[in-house]
């Protein structure tokens, strides 16, 4: 490191398993993230005399709904031209090279895709094991950003989704894209959505009867992060420079809105029922 300036140059591969297989920095992140998540949706439970069995079946469906959201998400929002000549490609990890395919791994994952993906898993959770919808949503809310530093943290370690060039003498420079200092957007985010769970369990200690508020603030915190530091991030395809917001930005101003309204009704109900 000199003058502020971070030389970044890890390989992302930490072992190759096979020669087409390799064990990632990333993968391990991500567990890790479910992992502690887990851990904490569990003493959450345990505190308020709630089975944390439940929590096991409830990480199963989270899981399932993220994979798969954030992989469709990125097709549909980022690629879709490629992916629908590439259908397969869309849930397997491989890619077309010449005229063989080969494991890569997945290779482009949509956070905003990834949102949808829970709160549908978490319906069809709710729905067949009799669970209130926006109780789970509430508690599950509070963990959701120790995943996403998580994965964060696998963006920086892979050198991927960084900054825009910085004009000071700071910055990171990813050797593996180029020799430009810049912003490590990907650390940004990681350690504001660390900070949104400390509000998130702060507010949930000072009200664990909440039934969607944690959620509407979850949701207007996280997305209004994203859609901030957006203006620090290079654009992740292509057709994004010639928007005035990037794909990003526009995917996260519903999330915004729809914490903004239900934060509104939810605040309302809670008045009515003081009254």
């Amino acid at each position: 490191m000199t003058d502020g300036i971070l030389n970044w140059n890890v390989d992302p591969v930490i072992y190759w398993i096979t020669d087409s297989f390799p064990l990632k920095y990333y993968g391990l992140l991500f567990v890790a993230g479910i992992l502690l998540a887990q851990y904490i949706e569990k003493r959450i439970y345990e505190n308020e005399n709630i089975p944390s069995e439940r929590v096991e079946k409830l990480v199963v469906y989270i899981v399932i709904g993220i994979v798969l959201g954030a992989r469709l998400g990125h097709c549909l929002f980022y690629e879709p031209y490629y992916y629908f000549q590439n259908p397969f490609e869309i849930l397997l990890p491989i890619k077309k090279i010449g005229e063989t395919y080969k494991f890569i791994g997945f290779q482009g994952l949509a956070s905003h895709g990834g949102t949808i993906g829970i709160l549908i898993a978490i319906g069809i959770y709710c729905k067949k094991y009799h669970q209130n919808f926006f109780w789970v949503l509430d508690r599950v809310a509070i963990v959701a950003p120790v995943v996403a530093a998580f994965i964060r943290f696998g963006n920086f370690i892979n050198a991927e989704i960084y900054g825009k060039p910085t004009d000071g003498n700071w910055g990171v420079v990813f050797h593996r894209a180029d020799l430009i200092p810049r912003h490590p957007t990907q650390l940004y985010e990681a350690i504001s959505y660390l900070f949104i769970f400390g509000i998130l369990m702060t507010l949930y200690k000072k009200n664990k009867k909440s039934n969607g508020i944690i959620l509407a603030i979850a949701l207007i915190l996280i997305f209004l992060t994203r859609f901030t530091i957006e203006f620090y991030k290079e654009n992740q395809v292509g057709f994004e420079n010639s928007m005035a917001l990037n794909m990003g930005q526009l995917l996260s101003i519903p999330f915004i809105i729809i914490g903004m309204v239900l934060l509104l009704i939810k605040k309302k109900n809670s008045e009515h029922q003081v009254v």
